[in-house]
């Protein structure tokens, strides 16, 4: 009997974890939109929104094991991480050359993202002013579109493993107005090439993308600055690879920062050096705090 009882205290804890993760969807043009978020533990107000977004013909739940650092600090830093779900697995990015169905059906992606925000506003009293975007891949490319289609509602921006497309291959329009960005790339990427060009997805069509340094400056020149970013190198959390961190970052009081984590030998993939998602809360938090 004390045996099955210490089996169910040692179990317990775990299955109450997952019993946070709440599933919900919204109606967008005759589509349900399906979203996931581990459900605040207490009434706390003012929380920040985070959505982190999958890659091309992934899901959420790919995620969940990717954020769990991140999700410990929920509650003491007062913020709801979102994985909202693609369409069809994939989302429609700016990439005009994607043939994916959610690009080819032009699935409005803007009113999919407002209406969460909305629905975090309504349901849990989000600070709608501090609502962040990071994504992996596909997901870093619909962070983009984000932060080019529809600014105003977003505090800052962390692309990871993505570029921006290349202008002939860009069908989004750009508002152009100045956003807290970080890139995360890696300079041995051959899926999204750290130099520029074709990404190489199996399955889909996506076309060319920029060099991640000219990714980089779009966003340093919309934001207004000039020169030589500073550098930096990051802590290594795992030496037994050749894979290092620098860090480009314009930085000055009262405009938002803009910021490039060269991840040295990177691969597209999701790296033992540093926690990406963790570094992207660190970004954030800068908006809010500098």
């Amino acid at each position: 009997m004390l045996k099955k009882l210490l089996l169910a205290l040692t179990f317990f804890p775990c299955v109450f974890v997952k019993a946070q993760i709440t599933k919900d969807s919204l109606l967008i043009e005759n589509h349900y939109r399906v979203f996931y978020f581990n459900k605040p533990q207490s009434a706390k107000t003012g929380a920040s929104l985070i959505f982190a977004m999958h890659g091309s013909g992934g899901d959420p739940q790919s995620l969940f094991d990717k954020t769990r650092k991140l999700e410990s600090q929920a509650v003491t830093e007062n913020f709801i991480l979102v994985y909202p779900a693609g369409y069809k697995r994939y989302w429609n990015e700016c990439r005009k050359a994607s043939t994916a169905a959610a690009n080819q059906e032009n699935i409005d992606e803007e009113a999919f993202f407002a209406q969460m925000i909305t629905y975090f506003k309504t349901k849990y009293k989000i600070n709608d002013k501090h609502v962040f975007a990071t994504g992996f891949s596909g997901g870093g490319h619909m962070t983009y579109k984000l932060g080019l289609t529809m600014p105003k509602k977003f505090k800052a921006l962390s692309a990871i493993v993505a570029n921006m497309p290349t202008p002939e291959n860009m069908d989004c329009g750009e508002a152009r107005i100045p956003i807290a960005t970080q890139i995360i790339n890696g300079t041995a990427d051959e899926t999204n090439p750290y130099n520029g060009g074709e990404v190489k997805t199996p399955g889909v069509t996506l076309g060319k993308v920029r060099a991640t340094e000219q990714s980089f400056q779009y966003w340093a020149t919309l934001d207004g600055y000039q020169g030589t970013p500073v550098k930096t190198i990051l802590h290594d959390a795992d030496t037994s690879n050749n894979i290092t961190v620098e860090s480009y970052s314009y930085r000055k009081k009262n405009k938002p920062e803009v910021t490039l984590l060269k991840v040295v030998n990177g691969k597209h993939q999701f790296l033992t050096d540093i926690d990406v998602f963790e570094e992207s809360w660190k970004f954030f938090k800068r908006q809010i705090t500098d």
